[in-house]
Parts: structure tokens; C-alpha cells; sequence
């Protein structure tokens, strides 16, 4: 373990949590934006060909992490004010994400059919064991600042995300329908907006501590 990350750094709050200022850290981010990015256009592609709002919900999860983690990569080593800035901005985005995904799934309610199971829970297998290899590489970061903890908060929750879309996939099969599509790709939606609030809160506690 690199000796930055056993030690707490004084500035205008006091002792604050790992900032995400080693190499370590920087090199697991670059390989996360990679996996993140790589499984949004797997994911996208494979929820319009099986039509899939819980696919297309998860991909879009993907992408948002993208952005994310490339934003916390760029504001390693600013000061507390500028990546709590950072992370505000990511929760609020998180939560205009959620209520995207909310308005997309009512649509599919309306004109939905029954998406293709089998498709939904390859993928989902697939995502889920992306996202659990950047939950292994991110696990000894998740008490970290709001910047590195909405890095740990986004691919821990994306693994929840993946096993309700393998549900998914299992539940339409045995029924047909498509309404355990619909209902997964509501909870991933309320998943991202508990997210971005976690975030917002502590983005903000951060601003005011340093004000």
C-alpha cells in the first residue's frame, strides 16, 4: 500500500479522508473509465436489439460512471472546495439521470413488449462481472473523500444493478411479460437517485466545513 494512503492530510477542515493523490489509485481509476466505458456500448447495443429498458437503464449507468470517474481523475489533488464541487456536480447529474430513466420507463410501459430474456441475462452476467472487478480494485477507497467515495458508491450499487437485471432476465423468461423488465429498470432508477444523494450530502457537508 502506497505510504499516502495510510496517512490523513491537514488543510483549511483539518484532517480529511484518502483524496486519491497515489499512483495506485490513478491507474485503478484509468482501468475503471475503460471497463465502464467499453460495458455502456455492450449494454446500449444489446438493450435496443433485445429491447430492454433495464439493459438500456444499466448502459446508461455505465456511461454516467464513465463521465464520473473521468471527473475524479481530473480533480486528484485539487483543493477540497474544487472536488467537492466536482462531486456536487456528479450527484445532481446522477439525479437528472434517475428521473431520465423514470420518463423512458413510463414511455416503455406504454408501448412496451415482452424484451428478449435470454439477451438481458447474458448481459447482465456479463456487467455484473465488470462492475465486481471494479468493486474488487476499489474496495480498500471506499472511506474516502465525496470524490473518491462516489467512485466506490457508483460500482458498488452498479453490481446491485446487475444482479436485478439478471432477475430480470429470469423473471420475463418464466413469464413472458414485461413488466419484471419495467419494475428493474424503475429500482435501478431509484437506486441512482439514493446515489446521487448520498453524494449531494456529503459534497456539501465538505463546501461548508471549508467555507
Amino acid at each position: 500500500m502506497d505510504q499516502l494512503e495510510k496517512m490523513t492530510k491537514t488543510d483549511c477542515c483539518g484532517n480529511v479522508p484518502f483524496e486519491g493523490m497515489t499512483e495506485s489509485y490513478k491507474a485503478i481509476l484509468k482501468y475503471i473509465i475503460a471497463i465502464n466505458f467499453i460495458m455502456f456500448v455492450i449494454e446500449m447495443m444489446s438493450g435496443y436489439f433485445a429491447e430492454s429498458m433495464a439493459l438500456k437503464a444499466d448502459a446508461l449507468d455505465f456511461l454516467g460512471d464513465t463521465f464520473t470517474y473521468a471527473l475524479s481523475f481530473v480533480v486528484i489533488g485539487r483543493s477540497i472546495q474544487t472536488r467537492a464541487k466536482a462531486s456536487l456536480f456528479k450527484g445532481i447529474s446522477l439525479a437528472f439521470m434517475a428521473v431520465g430513466v423514470l420518463g423512458f420507463t413510463v414511455y416503455r410501459t406504454i408501448v412496451g413488449s415482452a424484451p428478449d430474456p435470454l439477451t438481458i441475462g447474458l448481459i447482465g452476467v456479463l456487467a455484473f462481472c465488470a462492475n465486481m472487478a471494479s468493486v474488487m480494485l476499489l474496495r480498500r477507497y471506499k472511506d474516502g473523500d465525496s470524490n473518491v467515495r462516489s467512485v466506490w458508491l457508483c460500482s458498488r450499487n452498479d453490481a446491485i444493478g446487475n444482479i436485478l437485471v439478471i432477475f430480470a432476465g429470469i423473471a420475463v423468461a418464466y413469464t413472458g411479460l414485461f413488466w419484471p423488465d419495467i419494475l428493474v429498470a424503475f429500482l435501478i432508477a431509484g437506486l441512482f437517485m439514493h446515489s446521487a444523494i448520498q453524494i449531494i450530502r456529503q459534497a456539501l457537508k465538505e463546501m461548508r466545513e471549508c467555507s
